[in-house]
C-alpha cells in the first residue's frame, strides 16, 4: 500500500511538473506574440535640450493612419526616469495631416510657436524622424493653423526629410565646419558653365551641404570669369535628398531671369554643382513645390536632371 501511495506521488508530481512547464512555455510564447512586429526609433529631446536621444518602439499595426497614431502617442509619453522631454502635448500638438505623394503635412496649434530657439529646431528634428519612418511618407512640412512655419529669420522652414538635421558630435548645436565646394556658374555670353572651386568654405553644420551649394549659387560667384545665374532674390524654400535624388524647391523669384543667361545654363547650374556632392545623383527643381511648369518656356521642371558635362565650357 505504502508503494502505491509512492507511486501516485511521484505520477502526480511528474503530471504536475509536465502542466508546468506547459504552461511556462504558453507564457513565454505569449510574450514573444506581442513582442512581434516591426521596430521604430521614437525620438526625442534630451532634458538639456543640447541633443536628441531615441527609444525602440515595436508595433504590429500595418495601417499606416494607425502607425500614424501610434507614433503620435509615443511622442507624447512621458519619460518614467526624467531622461528627456515630451514632445507633443496638449498645448503643442498635431491638429490636422494630409498625405500627398509622399509629403506629410502636419498642422499644428498656434502655440506651437511658442517653442524657440534650439528647443524647437530639435522638437521638429525629433517628429521629422520619427514620422518619416510612417510607409510612403518620405518628407514632412510644418503648418501652423494652415500657414506654413516660418523660421526665427522670417524664412518658411519648407520641406524636411530625415537626413535634413545633421547630428553634431558632442553637446554642440551650433557647431561649424569647413569644406571644398566645386560650383557651376556662367561663362560671359551666358551659354555655358565654368566651375569656380571654393575651399575652406565655413558653414552652420545644421544645414545640410545640399542647400549650402544651392545658397552660394543664389548668392553668385566669387571668381573673376564666373557669372551668376539665378535671381539674387530667390529664396530657398527647401533641399532635400532622397534615393539619390535631391530636391529643390525654390521661390517664384526663379522663374524671373535678370541675366542674360541660357535657360539650360541656369538649370544645370543648380544641377552638375549639387551632383559633386556624393550623395546626389539626379535634382528635381519645384517652384512653390511645383513642377508641373516650365523654366522661361522651354524647360520643364517635370524632369528630372543629371549631371550634363556636354555644357561646360571647354
Amino acid at each position: 500500500m505504502e508503494n502505491r501511495r509512492k507511486k501516485a506521488g511521484k505520477h502526480f508530481f511528474a503530471a504536475a511538473l509536465v502542466i508546468g512547464v506547459f504552461l511556462l512555455c504558453t507564457a513565454c510564447g505569449d510574450r514573444q506574440k506581442t513582442q512581434e512586429g516591426t521596430s521604430y526609433k521614437i525620438y526625442y529631446v534630451n532634458n538639456d535640450e543640447t541633443k536628441i536621444v531615441e527609444r525602440t518602439y515595436v508595433s504590429a499595426t500595418t495601417d499606416r493612419e494607425l502607425l500614424f497614431g501610434e507614433l503620435l502617442e509615443q511622442l507624447s509619453h512621458i519619460s518614467e526616469k526624467m531622461e528627456y522631454e515630451t514632445l507633443l502635448e496638449k498645448e503643442i500638438s498635431v491638429e490636422g495631416h494630409t498625405l500627398d505623394n509622399g509629403l506629410l503635412t502636419l498642422d499644428f496649434k498656434e502655440s506651437y510657436k511658442n517653442l524657440r530657439g534650439t528647443r524647437e529646431i530639435l522638437a521638429r528634428a525629433s517628429i521629422v524622424r520619427t514620422l518619416t519612418q510612417l510607409p510612403d511618407v518620405e518628407r514632412i512640412t510644418f503648418t501652423v493653423e494652415g500657414e506654413q512655419l516660418m523660421d526665427a529669420a522670417g524664412e518658411a522652414v519648407g520641406v524636411m526629410a530625415a537626413d535634413t538635421f545633421i547630428e553634431n558630435a558632442g553637446n554642440e548645436i551650433n557647431a561649424y565646419e569647413k569644406v571644398d565646394l566645386r560650383l557651376y556658374f556662367a561663362n560671359e555670353a551666358g551659354d555655358s558653365l565654368v566651375e569656380e572651386t571654393r575651399r575652406n568654405v565655413v558653414y552652420n553644420s545644421n544645414i545640410s551641404l545640399e542647400k549650402l551649394v544651392v545658397e552660394k549659387l543664389v548668392e553668385g560667384p566669387k571668381m573673376e570669369g564666373c557669372y551668376p545665374t539665378i535671381n539674387p532674390t530667390t529664396k530657398i524654400v527647401s533641399v532635400t535628398v532622397k534615393d539619390g535624388t535631391c530636391y529643390v524647391n525654390l521661390n517664384g523669384d526663379f522663374l524671373n531671369q535678370p541675366y542674360n543667361v541660357a535657360s539650360d545654363v541656369t538649370i544645370y547650374s543648380i544641377t552638375n554643382s549639387l551632383a559633386e556632392l556624393s550623395n546626389v545623383n539626379r535634382v528635381q527643381i519645384s517652384v512653390d513645390g511645383e513642377t508641373n511648369i516650365s523654366y522661361r518656356e522651354n524647360m520643364s521642371l517635370n524632369n528630372v536632371f543629371e549631371r550634363n558635362l556636354d555644357i561646360l565650357d571647354r
